[in-house]
């Protein structure tokens, strides 16, 4: 064809590349494609529709059937079974064929039907398996077994149907006792009962028949139909009304009995139903733990309440270990099979965990209970309690345990908020009580090494089961109950420490503890072995040493020897910089959920790892503390190896890994690195508050014979921020002139000085000392100064003060009192410190082998200050309380809480608030009470000349090889202690030096040439000083005789700055 011109007829040409062909092949497989799916869909549609008709139609005819067979049964037997008798419950009658059959338990003529046959069934039988089998079998049960067990088992479960289908109806009945045949659920409970008797052949196949359909389930909403009202299902319930339901349901315990002839038709069904499975031969089926008696039953609240004969029943050894173990088997496997929770209140794992608890006790108490009972039981037990909010003990609880005394706590008397309901709670919490604990600690203990037993090779299995299963118990316990409720049991009535201790020490000499880790079921293979035996080990440990005296502890050496514990130093110091250093972690921030009980493990590790910090640090520290008290092992055993600069640098910024460590864990940082840091930190406060600067707004006019009446007028005027910034001090002497010399800093170091030796001499009454010249408040002061808590307030802010501009003080404290600055509770090992002659009596008192109460005390303590007696009851009603050798321990602690703690309290508490004005409780805690008062006195040794030496400048011609200098070093040298405090008092302004030595002194000290001539005029003036400056002013005297009195009369002369 030729070209017609029309540009319209061109071709198109498709940019894709592809041509029309192609196009149009791939929209005919697509619809091709669905086309095919549209078929599919039509014949499937087809196909269900066929399948509901059939399934409608098949219903349809069944019901049909049902009606006709249950009208023809009626019509042979009668509506009640009026014509029914013995024969007909034989093998070859159809009356149980065509009752099972059409049997609907909705059906009001049904369930009369079967209540009757029950009823005849009880008639005929008589409660005797022998006469029962007859009826059911004729005369040859074996030929006819199968008819006889199929129509059994029908008939036994067609019993639960109508009970569990009409339970709302017939809720009243639930829970009557056995002996009332008059109502319809007895008799089909009764007759369940008597259907799977262990006597009878058919029992095993009828209980598991009953196990695959489920019918702890029945059981169960049976039972929370029969216990409370419906709305109790739902937790909009008003709690008030929950309460007063749950009260009545509690208040039915007493009148209970657990003979058979009191016991409820239900709970007897129950009974047999839980002690058929386990017993031997069977061959019930296994079923999902989802269904079983463990999850359907023990979760129900309050159950052996309900139920007392069934809590007999499945206390007894056998049945309990196997319904344990398999709960067991669940807790490994991390399978999830409680059912869903009755209400937020009554969380099925926390009624589980209450039910169980109440069994332990008889469980426990029979002297053939098995470890791997013990181990099981600590497994399900450990699992549940890790889900319960923690518990606080009552305040009864609190006052009768003289440990827990603190003047400067409060009881806070909100509640705080719980998920668990009070009762439910309190069950939890009286069942975990010290005999339980004990039983279960005692059984586990067994099978660990003993004491003095040597470590082998290669640990048993069940050594290092039991190791696992008890700490990992008393670890959860630990978190949730309150520690005094089961801590004394532990330390003094178990073998916990001693045996767990010779587990880890075996483990540590031996390097086992990666194998032991992979062993551990409760944490992970990678967790460190160490983990879970110190989170037990540590607080029961640091639990004995509050009550442990110094005569057991260093002499007698209990509970551990020194050896021991100096190896246990080595394991906690290198457990702690573990955690805290090379593999932090972070407190864990999960907060507990009684509805996610089976995600809380992934939390495990963390949670442990943070409560092993914390509780080694607690032991170590304390352990420090009997360090200093007399030293059995070197200082630096408790400092941490992998401290460097470059740690030491991290430690001064906050919110870094080693500023965490060193508030948690300061022991790991040698004194000396940690004063560093706080003199750095005191540094920056002072630097940013202007305290080098020469002009202050703060200036105190002090007269030297009223030094504490001004100091206290004037330096209690001022605010924070100015005790904060540079105080200037201008001294007046006796004559009312003021004294030469412009403070530079130097007056005001000698102010310091004097002011705290005024203040805390004893003569003045605000302090005591005890018989080592140790100073503490005095408990009478308020009979001698009206304003002597203000005093107190004003005397801490002097000692902070001082602290704050490094100024050395010769103020030696009681340890009692340095760790009320650290805000610690004082225990009786402190008491020495104060009244070591008491401490004697009480710890004779402790060791007392006769009968106390023939000495004739009382819980009273009798206080003599100045002449004037008064007694104070150490317990309410304490006048008439004697003390015995059951309650001797308490009455020892009582006293040394009385002496140490709230006879100062007032004191202590104002003296406390003023030192914190200046002193943040942070920098203290970086220290203990030994090394608190190095930080505030100094060394006691004086200190080193040729540090001194090592660290001074010259100016004025002197120099370090000049001929006066060296008679000077040698004089100085000579002098005695006193002498040499004296001289640097007089050069200084402090009569103690830096605490790290003369390179920490500011400015440095420099030794000056005071005569321009060597005139005999200029040779008679005496050595003078600027203080402010370090600087001392020295005259080339000819000979060392003339250097050294010069030198003795100068620093002796005590004329204050008018040398100058």
């Amino acid at each position: 064809m030729f070209f017609s011109g029309d540009s319209s007829a061109r071709k198109r040409v498709d940019l894709g590349g592809r041509s029309s062909k192609e196009r149009d092949r791939q929209k005919l497989l697509e619809q091709t494609r669905l086309e095919r799916n549209r078929r599919l869909w039509l014949r499937q549609q087809n196909s269900a529709a066929i399948k509901i008709q059939k399934c409608f139609r098949g219903r349809k005819v069944v019901e049909a059937e049902h009606s006709r067979v249950r009208e023809q049964f009626f019509k042979t037997y009668g509506n009640l079974c009026q014509n029914v008798d013995r024969q007909c419950f034989g093998p070859d009658s159809v009356f149980l064929r065509q009752l099972l059959f059409f049997f609907n338990p909705q059906h009001l003529a049904d369930f009369s039907a079967l209540t009757e046959t029950c009823r005849l069934i009880q008639q005929f039988s008589g409660e005797n398996a022998g006469t029962l089998l007859s009826l059911f079998a004729g005369v040859d049960y074996s030929s006819m077994q199968a008819v006889v067990d199929f129509r059994v088992k029908k008939l036994t479960y067609a019993c639960m149907q109508a009970v569990y289908q009409n339970r709302n109806q017939l809720k009243d009945q639930l829970f009557m006792t056995s002996d009332n045949f008059s109502t319809s659920i007895i008799l089909l409970l009764e007759t369940v009962a008597m259907l799977i008797d262990s006597r009878l052949p058919w029992s095993c196949k009828t209980v598991g028949y009953l196990l695959q359909r489920n019918t702890y389930t029945l059981f169960r909403e049976i039972v929370l139909m029969g216990k409370l009202p419906l709305g109790w299902l739902f937790s909009t319930m008003d709690k008030e009304v929950l309460a007063q339901v749950i009260h009545c349901e509690t208040s039915k315990e007493e009148s209970v009995k657990t003979s058979s002839l009191t016991t409820s038709s239900l709970e007897s069904a129950l009974a047999l139903m839980i002690s058929h499975v386990g017993q031997g031969p069977c061959d019930c089926p296994n079923i999902d733990p989802r269904w079983s008696f463990s999850s359907q039953i023990l979760t129900i609240p309050f159950l052996w309440k309900l139920f007392p004969y069934l809590k007999e029943v499945f206390a007894t050894p056998w049945l309990s270990e196997h319904y344990i173990h398999q709960m067991a088997l669940c807790v490994r496997n991390h399978a999830n099979v409680l059912p869903n929770d009755i209400s937020t209140e009554f969380p099925g794992y926390a009624c589980l965990l209450g039910n169980l608890l109440e069994t332990a006790g008889v469980a426990f108490s029979q002297p053939d209970c098995s470890f791997d009972m013990a181990t099981d039981f600590a497994a399900v037990v450990t699992f549940l309690l890790e889900a319960v909010p923690p518990m606080q003990s009552s305040n009864n609880e609190n006052k009768e345990d003289p440990i827990l005394f603190d003047d400067e706590m409060s009881i806070d008397d909100e509640a705080t908020e719980r998920g668990l309901h009070r009762d439910l709670q309190q069950q939890i919490s009286n069942a975990v009580d010290p005999r339980f604990v004990l039983q279960l600690t005692n059984i586990l203990c067994r099978e660990i090494s003993l004491v003095n037993g040597p470590y082998k090779e290669g640990s048993h299995g069940k050594e290092v089961t039991a190791v696992g299963a008890a700490c990992a118990f008393l670890h959860v316990t630990f978190n949730i109950l309150p520690l005094e409720r089961v801590m004394t049991v532990l330390a003094y009535r178990t073998e916990l420490v001693p045996v767990l201790w010779n587990f880890m020490k075996g483990c540590h000499e031996n390097q086992k503890w990666s194998s032991l880790s992979e062993q551990l079921a409760y944490l992970p293979g990678d967790a460190p072995g160490w983990l879970l035996p110190l989170s037990v080990f540590c607080p029961v440990y640091k639990h004995m040493l509050m009550i442990v005296d110094n005569e057991e502890f260093y002499e007698q050496e209990k509970p551990l020897s020194l050896k021991d514990i100096r190896c246990l130093i080595v394991i906690l110091r290198q457990a702690l910089w573990q955690l805290l250093w090379v593999n932090p972690v972070a407190p864990p921030t999960l907060t507990q959920s009684t509805t996610d009980v089976f995600t809380l493990r992934k939390h495990r590790l963390e949670s442990i790892q943070h409560r092993v910090s914390l509780v080694a640090s607690e032991l170590l520290s304390q352990l420090q503390d009997w360090n200093n008290r007399r030293q059995f092992t070197p200082p630096s055993d408790f400092h941490a190896d992998g401290v460097n600069e470059h740690f030491i640098s991290q430690a001064m910024i906050e919110n870094t890994r080693a500023y965490e460590i060193l508030k948690h864990a300061p022991f790991l940082v040698p004194f000396t690195s940690r004063v560093k840091i706080f003199t750095v930190q005191l540094a920056a406060v002072r630097q940013r508050h202007g305290s080098h600067a020469m002009f202050a707004r703060n200036r105190f006019r002090i007269r030297r014979d009223h030094i504490l009446e001004d100091a206290f007028s004037q330096l209690s005027a001022l605010s924070e921020e100015d005790l904060r910034g540079p105080i200037r001090v201008t001294f007046v002497n006796e004559l009312g002139v003021e004294e030469a010399g412009i403070d530079g800093g130097g007056i005001f170091k000698d102010f310091m000085e004097n002011i705290t030796r005024a203040a805390f001499d004893v003569q003045y009454g605000l302090f005591k000392e005890t018989a080592d010249h140790l100073l503490y408040p005095n408990p009478g002061s308020g009979m001698i100064h009206e304003q002597h808590l203000q005093f107190f307030h004003f005397l801490g802010t002097v000692l902070a003060k001082a602290m704050f501009e490094g100024i050395l003080v010769d103020i030696p404290f009681t340890t009692f009192l340095l760790s009320k600055l650290k805000q610690k509770y004082n225990y009786l090992n402190d008491l020495p410190s104060l009244d070591p002659e008491l401490y004697r009596h009480l710890i004779f008192l402790k060791h007392y082998e006769g009968d106390i109460s023939e000495l004739e005390l009382y819980f009273v303590i009798v206080n003599n200050e100045y002449g004037e007696q008064t007694e104070e009851e150490l317990l309410p009603g304490g006048k008439n309380t004697r003390v015995t050798n059951e309650n001797v321990i308490t009455f020892i602690h009582l006293i040394a809480n009385h002496r140490l703690n709230f006879q100062i309290r007032q004191q202590s508490s104002h003296f406390l608030r003023g030192f914190q004005q200046l002193i943040q409780k942070d920098w203290i805690d970086m220290f203990n009470e030994h090394e608190l008062q190095l930080l505030i006195s100094g060394s006691v040794d004086g200190f080193d000349v040729e540090d001194l030496r090592a660290h001074t400048n010259y100016g004025g011609g002197y120099h370090s090889e000049h001929y006066v200098i060296d008679m000077f070093w040698g004089v100085l040298k000579n002098f005695s202690r006193e002498n040499q405090m004296k001289f640097l008092k007089f050069s200084t302004g402090c009569s103690r030096g830096p605490l790290l030595g003369f390179k920490y002194l500011e400015p440095l000290f420099c030794i000056q040439r005071a005569a321009g001539d060597a005139s005999d005029e200029a040779l008679d003036r005496l050595p003078t000083s600027a203080t402010c400056m370090n600087l001392l002013k020295l005259p080339p005297y000819r000979s060392k005789q003339q250097l050294e009195q010069k030198l003795l009369y100068a620093i002796n002369a005590d004329a204050g700055f008018d040398l100058s």
